[in-house]
């Protein structure tokens, strides 16, 4: 249970924003000097002026009156846009701040979080943050000197009066607490009701194609109903709680400014408050009406802005598992000799497998004692510079987490990973994944055009590089057929271009990085025969000198590999070449016979 507020995590951010805040501060204060002074001109002007016809006194009090509403303008200026900048320069710094902690945090932890959820925190969470801030600095504060301010001059012009009309103060402090525990309570389950809400649509939006072609259209609508009346009722409690605050708290309100003028009556009566004195002191009673609803409703948004101060701290206290050793080294530019020496690997439990090891994992014993899916157990593997191997084996044999370890997509529970003697947990992660590329099974294209996209991760590249890798790829001639060239913009995920274009370009992408070590997760099994010929062309002149580990799933490449190796419950259970395996007629034998053959 929470035991404190988060609210105090954000004070590093407001401190350094503290010269503007400072600033506005100042203006704050100029701005509330002058409701005490509004609260006399109300009372001297209904006094001695009204009906009297002194026009030349009531002249010199509205010259002064318009003076002093000029300044209190021009600081009321400075205290909103000040007030303004800093919330959201402090708004800008979180949101940086968390969409750094999560580049930095492992694989494992994106293949369980909702991608909805974590758009919605660093969205509108960290947005609702920025305007509790702005209210706390631009109305809270203001509104609570405001109620300092006159309640000094209201206790200086008849300090009885005054603590009678405070009898019920401490009434409506319990009020506003308990209302605010509720709301706070009822905004948790909204945020995340909403965060769900938002997880859904993404998901459904990325797999629209899928969601058409089962004709599931009714079912994911029935899905999204019951998700939004989710939503709707967890909003609705909160905006319940909301409207009964002001009703339950507004009848002592009411209450008090009763007693106030019975109070005020027998304070005249006996002759310590001027009539004059009291319109004053109504004035500043009535100019108290606004400071307190609104720290009322401000304590209700403060407590609606605690759940999304909790859930974007709840994301910062998540430590990646991956992390760079104090003093790591950069890794020198290597030949690709690659050494898996007694690896030993568990999927931690609550972390989903990576897709090309699950189906077969989630019944295995742990037997590395983590708690998890154990998925390599004593694998050792040296590859020498410029070797293809392939890894064959079933789905959950443990090909694709073998590969994903070389470039510390997730680090073993034992065992050491050396690329040239070196052990890759001693080097820098961007000088070790830098000379690792990758061509996956599903191309992921971003939103930029074809050049950005095949020079992705560079913030500088000259086109004819570019270009020149694309052409070692296969791909210069269709990105030439568009109108625009390499400065054709590719849609969300690649959408119009076809399979074996964004493997391509895919290709061309690992061409232009000039790594030494290459991984190809199944890079042509989702091809129709002509695309795969030009990119089973493309990914032979990529793999030329170069140390290469293939996930393989067609013949041509298993057939050409140095070496293939067998996989099967983590161990590696064959090696050899292809015709070597096949003499032999075990393992790799029948799954040839079984996959290949046809």
């Amino acid at each position: 249970m929470k035991t404190r507020s988060t609210y105090w995590q954000i004070l590093p951010y407001i401190q350094q924003q503290k010269q503007t805040i400072i600033k506005a501060l100042v203006c704050t204060l100029a701005f509330t000097v002058f409701w005490p002074v509004i609260a006399w001109l109300i009372g001297e002007t209904a006094t001695k002026f009204v009906g009297k016809g002194d026009l030349k006194g009531f002249t010199q009090l509205a010259t002064l009156s318009a003076v002093i509403f000029l300044v209190r303008g021009i600081v009321q200026y400075g205290q909103d846009t000040l007030m303004a900048k800093a919330a959201l320069a402090i708004a800008l710094e979180i949101r940086k701040k968390v969409y750094i902690h999560l580049q930095k945090l492992n694989l494992g932890y994106f293949e369980t979080a909702k991608t909805g959820d974590l758009s919605y925190r660093l969205t509108e969470d960290i947005d609702r943050i920025g305007e509790v801030i702005n209210k706390f600095f631009h109305q809270f504060i203001p509104g609570v000197l405001q109620l300092i301010v006159v309640m000094g001059y209201m206790i200086y012009l008849n300090w009885q009066l005054t603590l009678g009309a405070l009898i019920i103060a401490p009434l409506m402090a319990l009020l506003i607490s308990w209302f605010g525990q509720k709301l706070l309570a009822y905004s948790r389950e909204s945020q995340n009701r909403i965060s769900d809400l938002s997880a859904l649509l993404t998901e459904v939006f990325s797999g629209i194609r899928l969601i058409k072609a089962f004709v599931a259209e009714e079912y994911e609508i029935a899905r999204f109903a019951e998700e939004a009346e989710k939503n709707r009722r967890a909003k609705y409690l909160s905006e319940q709680i909301k409207a009964l605050q002001f009703i339950v708290i507004g009848f002592p309100e009411a209450i008090s400014v009763i007693l106030l003028f019975l109070l005020g009556a027998w304070q005249i009566d006996r002759g310590n408050l001027t009539g004059s004195q009291f319109i004053s002191y109504i004035a500043g009673a009535a100019l108290l009406i606004d400071p307190i609803a609104i720290t009322t409703a401000n304590y209700g948004d403060f407590k609606q802005g605690e759940a999304s101060s909790d859930r974007i701290f709840e994301l910062l206290a998540i430590q990646p598992t991956v992390v760079e050793k104090p003093g790591a080294i950069e890794l020198p530019h290597v030949t690709g000799k690659v050494e898996y020496r007694n690896i030993n690997f568990a999927y931690p439990s609550q972390t989903s497998v990576d897709k090309g090891d699950k189906e077969e994992l989630q019944p295995s014993l742990n037997k590395v004692g983590l708690g998890g899916v154990s998925v390599l157990q004593s694998m050792s593997l040296l590859a020498l510079p410029g070797e293809m191997i392939a890894l064959v084996g079933a789905s959950g044999a443990g090909k694709t987490t073998l590969v994903n370890l070389l470039p510390r997509f997730y680090d073993p529970q034992a065992g050491q990973i050396l690329i040239d003697g070196i052990d890759i947990q001693d080097v820098t992660l961007n000088t070790l994944r830098r000379q690792i590329g990758i061509v996956p099974q599903e191309t992921i294209l971003f939103s930029g055009t074809i050049a950005q996209n095949i020079a992705f991760g560079q913030s500088y590249y000259e086109l004819k590089d570019v270009q020149k890798a694309a052409e070692i790829a296969n791909a210069h001639q269709f990105i030439s057929e568009f109108p625009d060239g390499y400065q054709t913009w590719v849609g969300e995920r690649g959408v119009n271009l076809s399979g074996g274009q964004k493997q391509r370009i895919a290709i061309a992408r690992a061409v232009l990085l000039a790594p030494r070590i290459l991984i190809l997760d199944e890079a042509t099994s989702a091809l129709d025969s002509e695309s795969e010929a030009l990119v089973q062309e493309a990914l032979e002149r990529l793999m030329r000198d170069r140390t290469v580990f293939i996930i393989a799933h067609r013949l041509a490449t298993v057939r050409k590999a140095d070496r293939i190796l067998v996989l099967e419950k983590g161990r590696v259970m064959e090696s050899g070449t292809h015709e070597e395996l096949l003499e032999k007629g075990d393992r790799y034998a029948r799954y040839y016979a079984q996959q290949f053959s046809q």
